[in-house]
């Protein structure tokens, strides 16, 4: 895993020293050397920062073709390149370097932009075709790797992260329209929270010219229309068809000329990697896993001890107080440059630094599972509204009711819990309303009563939900589709790589140069688990019923029978004389809070002041607006960006009021 940075000038020169100022601000996603390499006319400049996992001494880049007319930077991972490698020699390319990285420069070669059909694995790339004068840029499948970029003075600038296009000049503001319909609805598909910078979004890949830019999908899920599924095969054969996929995708994965750890929870997840992992690993594997020793609720310590005895692993216990989670919260906010509902983020950024001194590059991680399999309660509460044929609606409810029972950490992220907005647009194209949304809407309409005035009367009238489906292919990959699968494809497009594969992902990882590699979103094994049918994801109360099943013989009955438990830290609301909770106080009461001006800073601290007096079920459900809101007040304060339009806007509210 790496850090790239690529410019393409319309008119004048690409300025070294902004191109090495881009690179040096990835350090941390490449610590083991920068390169940058700008075309003869000084169009196009390219910059990478390496984090060497494969071929530690020759696979320096920007790497160039063998007549020096194409030049390819990588971000990523490509599993199964030694095939590739061989195949390309067969037919006469010269390698320069004995990386993954090389294959994709040769098979652009080969295949146009069709190359990207041949890549297994995570990655995002930059490459310059100086014959016909075009920059082709491609992200992988899900959105593992980030890529970015933003137009500036008739410069387009493209990067991992969003701090490299600052770092090259790109103004840092605010994107109010963005901003709210992360409020509403997480994160956008193509846009982010800041003003002009864009995402090349999962499964596409940009091409750009002189004259003419254009983003095409070459990916997606296609879940199977219901008049097209297949005769049905017994739950045996549906397994034994997941474990050979999923076991050659965690074995490929294995692949690396530095050591692999894993990362280990109670959750069904990161238990099967590592079963699978030990599997296929002659030696222990290190496993490395987080405790929250003050929640029971929270922690999974001793079920991760468990696990790791069955599989023989050498576990490393690192404990996450809340002293830590504040100590951390804007270092790990800045580096996913997004907000978060809750500190599981920090927690994970914290864990990776405890990966990266313990001498590890690279971890696997479990992320991924819940998008494809179902794993969270909101999508069983979407097959117990939405698939009733044949079911008897009275013991519907009363699922409905234990459903909601059994998962108080869920309610109010994950379930819905108070009163939604208006949903809608969303039930008129769809015919229903996912129950992710349904939390996320009532999380909103909490969100209400802190939202600066001006900043109400400008969106609340919209129908923030309906972007969603603004940006999704409604004709060819919901309509005629079971609930569950609809749900699945656009919970994925907005909660996958806009925050899971963000906040619990590459950020929190390469945050200490550490590469996560995720063998649930490998693409064969998605493209498996797409076919399968509703029973095999969810079964009853059952969720990832295949999964289970796939690989009982290598996770701990305590697993098996376990339901799913999402990864969170303990809210800070909990402990009002935790540093945590302190440092959000202090946050929403002080200057951040009242250069931020989208929030009435005197109804939050008019809350923070009854706060004490409240519930626990009433505080619990308050954490996550107060985090996310003292999260972006970290970002404000990062980036700089009270700026000009902050500025409009601060005026326009003091006329209103």
């Amino acid at each position: 895993m790496c850090g790239i940075v690529g410019m393409l000038s319309r008119r004048g020169p690409v300025s070294a020293a902004t191109l090495q100022k881009a690179t040096q601000s990835l350090h941390h996603r490449g610590p083991d050397g920068q390169r940058q390499w700008i075309s003869p006319d000084r169009s196009v400049g390219l910059g990478h920062a390496r984090l060497s996992i494969i071929d530690l001494t020759t696979g320096d880049q920007p790497i160039a073709s063998e007549d020096g007319r194409k030049h390819i930077i990588v971000n990523g991972e490509f599993y199964g390149y030694e095939a590739i490698q061989r195949d390309l020699q067969a037919r006469g390319h010269r390698l320069s370097t004995k990386s993954d990285s090389e294959i994709a420069l040769h098979l652009y070669e080969d295949f146009g932009v069709h190359c990207l059909e041949h890549l297994r694995g995570e990655f995002a790339l930059l490459l310059w075709d100086e014959n016909r004068r075009r920059l082709f840029a491609a992200r992988d499948r899900f959105g593992i790797k980030p890529l970015f970029y933003a137009r500036h003075n008739d410069t387009l600038y493209l990067a991992s992260e969003i701090k490299a296009l600052f770092a090259a000049g790109v103004p840092a503001r605010w994107d109010e329209e963005s901003l709210y319909h992360n409020l509403s609805f997480g994160a956008p598909q193509l846009r982010t929270l800041y003003e002009g910078v864009f995402q090349i979004p999962p499964g596409h890949f940009m091409l750009v010219t002189d004259q003419h830019m254009q983003l095409n999908r070459y990916w997606d899920f296609n879940y199977p229309a219901k008049d097209s599924m297949t005769a049905a095969r017994s739950d045996a054969d549906y397994a034994a068809e997941l474990r050979e996929t999923l076991e050659e995708a965690v074995r490929l994965r294995l692949r690396a000329d530095v050591p692999v750890g894993i990362y280990l929870s109670g959750g069904l997840d990161s238990c099967a990697m590592l079963g699978l992992t030990a599997r296929n690993r002659p030696d222990p594997v290190k496993a490395f896993t987080l405790s929250f020793g003050e929640s029971a609720l929270y922690d999974e310590s001793a079920i991760a001890h468990e696990m790791a005895q069955k599989a023989g692993a050498e576990l490393h216990v690192i404990p996450i107080t809340q002293k830590d989670l504040a100590d951390a919260f804007a270092d790990a906010i800045e580096q996913a440059e997004g907000p978060t509902p809750n500190g599981h983020g920090v927690a994970k950024y914290l864990l990776s630094k405890a990966v990266r001194d313990a001498g590890y590059k690279v971890v696997i991680t479990g992320e991924g599972s819940d998008e494809i399999f179902g794993g969270y309660a909101h999508f069983r509460r979407d097959v117990l509204l939405y698939n009733r044929d044949g079911q008897d609606p009275k013991l519907v409810e009363q699922l409905l009711k234990q459903l909601d029972e059994q998962n108080p950490v869920s309610r109010g992220l994950l379930l819905p819990a108070g009163v939604s907005g208006n949903l809608d647009s969303v039930k008129r194209v769809l015919g229903y309303v996912p129950s992710w949304m349904e939390a996320f809407s009532a999380t909103s309409k909490k969100l209400q009563p802190f939202l600066a005035q001006w900043f109400k009367q400008k969106y609340t009238h919209r129908d923030g939900e309906y972007n969603i489906l603004d940006d999704t292919d409604v004709l060819q990959q919901l309509r005629n589709r079971d609930p569950l699968h609809q749900s699945l494809y656009l919970w994925s497009k907005c909660g996958l790589s806009g925050y899971i594969l963000t906040m619990l992902g590459d950020r929190m990882e390469m945050g200490h140069s550490i590469e996560g590699r995720v063998p649930f979103l490998d693409h064969k094994v998605v493209e498996v688990i797409t076919r399968h049918p509703v029973n095999q994801k969810i079964r009853g109360m059952t969720e990832k019923y295949v999964l289970r099943e796939a690989v009982k013989d290598v996770i701990t009955d305590t697993v098996y029978k376990r339901q799913k438990h999402p990864f969170l830290s303990p809210p800070a609301t909990l402990n009002t004389n935790g540093e945590l909770h302190t440092f959000m106080q202090d946050t929403l009461r002080g200057e951040a809070m009242r250069d931020l001006p989208f929030f009435d800073q005197r109804s939050v601290v008019a809350f923070l002041d009854r706060l004490p007096d409240l519930d626990t079920e009433t505080r619990t459900a308050s954490d996550p607006l107060l985090t996310y809101m003292t999260s972006l007040c970290v970002l404000q304060e990062r980036f700089g960006l009270s700026g000009s339009a902050v500025r409009e806007r601060q005026e326009l509210a003091a006329s209103i009021i």
